[in-house]
C-alpha cells in the first residue's frame, strides 16, 4: 500500500512538473516577423540574440516585401498576421490611411543614426511609422574600357556626348523623359512635388512642378535631345531596354540607372564602374529619388512594444553590418557610409553616397496622380513639341484635378 502511495506521489509530482514545464513553454512570448524574400539570412544572428535576451520565440516568414501590406489587410484582422513586416516607403501613405500600421516612438539618438531622407521616408504628418532597412537610388554607371574616369558634371557629359556622336557612338544616356530620372535636376534647381503643411507633412494642394527652377532644369535637360546626343529610341516605355542594349553592346560610355542593373551588366561582361550622380550646371550635385525598405509594426500586433523593441534591436550597428554582408542591401545608417565594408566597395559606396543626397519619394497616396501627367509633360518638353513652361503648367493643372477627384472619391 505504501509502495503504491509512493508511486502515485511520484507520478503526481512528475505530472505536475510536466504541467509546469508545459505552462512555462506556453507562456513564452511569440513574435511573428515577415521578412523580404531571400533576405532572412541577414537577420538570423540578430533574431537568435533577441530571442535569448527577451525570452521570446521569433517566427520569421519570407515573402516579397512589395506584397506584404496586401496580405496584411486579410491576415491582420483574421489574427494570423505579423507583428513586424517590411514595406517600401511609397506604400506608407495608403497603409496609414487604411489604419494598417502602428506609430513608433524612437529616441532622438536612434532617429539621428539614419540619414534624414531615409528616416523621413517613413514619416507622415510628422509621425514616424517605420525604421529604414535598406536604400536604393540612381547612380552613374560607366564603361571603364571606354572611359578612364567619369566626368564630374552634367554639362561636361553633354559636351562629351556631342563628341561621341561624331564617331557614331553615345556618351551618357538617361531616361530624362520620366520624372523618376529627371528629378535629380528638377529638385535641386528649385522644383518640388508637394509643398509642406503645418504639421510638417505634405500638402497635396501645393504642387511645384511648374516653378521657375523646375522649368530651368527641364530646359537644360532638353539639350540632350535638341542637340542630338540621345537617340530617339530611348523615349517612352521601351526606353530603358534601349539604354541597356546600347550600354551592354558597348555603344554607350555611361548610363544613369539603379543597383538593379548591376547584375545584368556584369552578366553581359561589361567592365563597369559606379559613382554618384554628376553635378548640375550650378555646381550642386544631382539629387535622385530614394527608395527605402523599412520595418513597420502591424496595427493588429498583440505586443506592439515588443515589436518595436525587435526593430530597434536588429538595427544596432553590428547587426546592420552583418545584414549588409549577407544581403548586399545598402543600409541607411550614417555610420555605415564610412564603414570600410561599404567604403571599399565601389558600387556600394556610390549608392550609399548618392542615397545621402537623395530625396525620399512622397509616401502620400496622391503621389500616384503625379507620374502620368509629369512624364507626359517631360516628353513633350524634351522633344520640342511644347515649351517647358507650358507643358509643366498643363501637367500641374492636371495633377491638381486628379488629386481633387481622388480626395472627393475618398470622402
Amino acid at each position: 500500500m505504501k509502495k503504491r502511495t509512493l508511486t502515485a506521489l511520484i507520478l503526481s509530482a512528475l505530472a505536475a512538473g510536466q504541467l509546469i514545464s508545459l505552462s512555462a513553454h506556453a507562456a513564452t512570448k511569440q513574435l511573428n516577423v515577415w521578412e523580404d524574400i531571400k533576405k532572412s539570412v541577414g537577420i538570423q544572428d540578430a533574431v537568435k540574440d533577441f530571442e535569448q535576451k527577451y525570452d521570446v520565440k521569433v517566427n520569421v516568414q519570407e515573402m516579397p516585401y512589395a506584397q506584404q501590406l496586401e496580405k496584411l489587410r486579410l491576415d491582420g484582422p483574421a489574427g494570423i498576421g505579423p507583428d513586424v513586416l517590411v514595406i517600401p516607403n511609397d506604400q506608407l501613405g495608403g497603409a496609414v490611411v487604411q489604419g494598417l500600421l502602428t506609430p513608433l516612438n524612437l529616441d532622438k539618438e536612434k532617429v539621428d543614426a539614419f540619414t534624414p531622407a531615409s528616416i523621413n521616408a517613413f514619416r507622415l504628418d510628422n509621425t514616424l511609422y517605420g525604421v529604414p532597412k535598406a536604400v536604393e537610388t540612381l547612380v552613374l554607371i560607366y564603361n571603364k574600357d571606354l572611359l578612364d574616369k567619369p566626368l564630374q558634371s552634367l554639362p561636361e557629359w553633354l559636351e562629351y556626348s556631342k563628341k561621341q556622336r561624331e564617331q557614331n557612338k553615345y556618351g551618357l544616356l538617361a531616361k530624362f523623359d520620366q520624372v523618376y530620372y529627371s528629378w535629380g535636376a528638377i529638385g535641386p534647381m528649385g522644383g518640388y512635388l508637394f509643398g509642406k503643411n503645418d504639421k510638417g507633412g505634405y500638402n497635396p494642394q501645393d504642387i511645384g512642378l511648374n516653378k521657375p527652377g523646375a522649368v530651368e532644369a527641364v530646359t537644360f535637360l532638353k539639350k540632350f535631345y535638341s542637340e542630338g546626343v540621345f537617340p530617339s529610341g530611348i523615349l517612352g516605355d521601351n526606353g530603358l531596354n534601349a539604354i541597356d542594349s546600347l550600354f551592354t553592346e558597348k555603344k554607350a560610355a555611361a548610363v544613369i540607372n539603379g543597383p538593379w542593373a548591376f547584375q545584368p551588366y556584369e552578366a553581359a561582361g561589361i567592365n563597369y564602374g559606379v559613382v554618384p550622380l554628376p553635378n548640375l550646371p550650378d555646381g550642386k550635385p544631382m539629387s535622385s529619388f530614394l527608395g527605402v525598405k523599412g520595418y513597420v509594426v502591424s496595427t493588429w500586433s498583440k505586443d506592439k512594444q515588443l515589436a518595436q523593441q525587435f526593430i530597434e534591436f536588429i538595427n544596432q550597428p553590428q547587426y546592420v553590418k552583418t545584414r549588409y554582408i549577407a544581403t548586399r542591401e545598402i543600409p541607411a545608417q550614417k555610420a555605415m557610409i564610412d564603414d570600410p565594408v561599404i567604403k571599399n566597395d565601389e558600387k556600394a559606396s556610390a549608392v550609399a553616397v548618392q542615397a545621402a543626397r537623395a530625396t525620399a519619394m512622397p509616401g502620400i497616396p496622391e503621389m500616384g496622380e503625379v507620374w502620368g501627367p509629369a512624364n507626359a509633360a517631360l516628353e513633350l518638353s524634351l522633344t520640342g513639341k511644347q515649351e517647358p513652361q507650358a507643358a509643366l503648367d498643363a501637367a500641374t493643372k492636371q495633377i491638381h484635378m486628379q488629386v481633387e477627384a481622388m480626395q472627393a472619391s475618398n470622402q
